[in-house]
Order: C-alpha cells, then sequence, then structure tokens
C-alpha cells in the first residue's frame, strides 16, 4: 500500500492512526518541532507529548531527530511528561530537514510537514499548512527512509559537516576527525 496524503488526512493518518499503534520503536525527524494538541478521543485536547510519553510506558523506542531548540511551550509540555526525558531518545541535527515517522520499520509516512499542529494538519482548516505526503508499507521506500534517518542519527555526516560550527551535539565528540 502506498498512497498520497494530504492536509488533515496527514493528521489522521499519521498522529491519530499510526503513531499511537506503534509497538516496537517510533522514529520521528522534523526541521521544526511545536507543542502539537491532538484529539485524546473525546472533547479533550492533549500535548502530542503525552501520546509519546504514553507510548514510552508501553515500551516504545522513540527517536526524535529535529534541526531546533524547539519553544518554550513545547518545552513546558515536555517537562510534564519526567518519562520523556530519560526515555525518548533525541538528537538536534540544523541541517535536518527531511520529515518522516517510521512506526516499528513496518509502515512510514514523509512528506512536507513539520511535527506542527499547523503542519501535521491538527489545527482548523482556516489555520493549517498546505502540506502533503506520502504513507506505504512499502520495504523498497522503507528501507531508503530508514537508513537516511539512522545515518544521521549514528552521526555519519558529522566528520565532515560544514555547519558544525552551528551544532549544539555532534554526534562524533572526537575533535581529532
Amino acid at each position: 500500500m502506498t498512497r498520497f496524503i494530504s492536509d488533515r488526512e496527514i493528521y489522521e493518518q499519521v498522529v491519530r492512526s499510526a503513531v499511537p499503534q506503534a509497538r516496537q520503536r517510533l522514529w520521528i525527524a522534523t526541521a521544526d518541532i511545536k507543542d502539537m494538541y491532538v484529539d485524546a478521543g473525546g472533547a479533550d485536547m492533549v500535548p502530542f507529548l503525552k501520546v509519546l510519553a504514553e507510548l514510552v510506558g508501553r515500551g516504545v523506542a522513540i527517536r526524535l531527530i529535529h534541526a531546533k531548540e524547539p519553544g518554550p511551550n513545547f518545552r513546558a509540555d515536555f517537562d510534564r511528561y519526567p518519562r520523556l526525558w530519560s526515555r525518548m531518545e533525541r538528537l538536534l541535527c540544523p541541517r535536518v530537514h527531511f520529515k518522516c515517522v517510521i512506526v516499528d520499520g513496518l509502515w512510514c509516512w514523509f512528506g512536507s510537514a513539520n511535527m506542527t499542529g499547523a503542519g501535521m494538519g491538527a489545527k482548523s482548516a482556516e489555520r493549517r499548512n498546505f502540506e502533503n505526503g506520502v504513507v506505504t508499507d512499502d520495504p523498497a521506500l522503507l528501507a531508503p527512509l530508514e537508513e537516511q534517518f539512522d545515518a544521521v542519527w549514528r552521526g555519519d555526516f558529522c566528520a565532515g559537516c560544514g555547519r558544525r560550527d552551528f551544532c549544539p551535539e555532534p554526534v562524533d565528540l572526537d575533535e581529532t576527525s
């Protein structure tokens, strides 16, 4: 199955459907991440970070790569979920501009939207961005996406990175490289 999705479909397919179904691992890459609020199955909207905290509570390994530090609202929400502090792995890489969500290595979304309410389609039709992407379980698309994510995660590009001076946490800490 490979499908093009856009706008509100991104929220429905990725944020509301696929992410909560993760059983083993969840990998998220985004240039920007904000304090997105999501439907909790009723009238209540909850921070997306609560969904992630529930996943790590069930033993799901979460990796998050993002390009810049989130704002104060995200940090305030993050502080409300101490389970994430030590159990969600995070990497800050100023060169990351790709956006993807990989669930258990079996399903993914990749596209234009950042992990924000406006990007992922969580906001009202009058306030969200125009975004698109692809959802798939096709191994021919999943494998290279996972490899790109993992190469950044491993720090394969850190030693020769031309933006190293702007990177607050290069993966390869050996300055002699």
